[in-house]
């Protein structure tokens, strides 16, 4: 997912804002959904996504870590899935001078 935020430290990370990408993997059964081709027997990733782009734009935090565990917690939550890898890199950063695109990384557990 993408979405533009004014997540960071800086009062030009907080000001002008930056493009961010998420990339989230759940560990779900999938079992009952090959045997039945039936949506509501799955995790609706559309769905994943959309909750994922609502809690990453609703409130404004400071550190990449912050944002990735308060989606890991949300979708562990929100989700019938054992365990979430979730990776949020900032690809815009206004920050004279930085090459590449910072990002952090964390899974987490039931």
């Amino acid at each position: 997912m993408r979405f533009y935020g004014h997540h960071g430290v800086t009062k030009a990370q907080q000001t002008v804002g930056a493009w961010f990408s998420v990339d989230a993997e759940l560990h779900v059964d999938l079992a009952p959904a090959a045997a039945s081709d039936d949506l509501r027997t799955t995790v609706d990733y559309g769905l994943v996504a959309a909750r994922i782009v609502e809690e990453s734009t609703k409130e404004r935090v400071n550190l990449l870590e912050r944002l990735a565990g308060r989606l890991a917690a949300m979708l562990l939550g929100e989700f019938p899935c054992s365990e979430v890898r979730v990776r949020v890199r900032k690809l815009t950063p206004p920050m004279e001078g930085l090459q590449g695109i910072p990002g952090v990384e964390l899974t987490r557990r039931r």
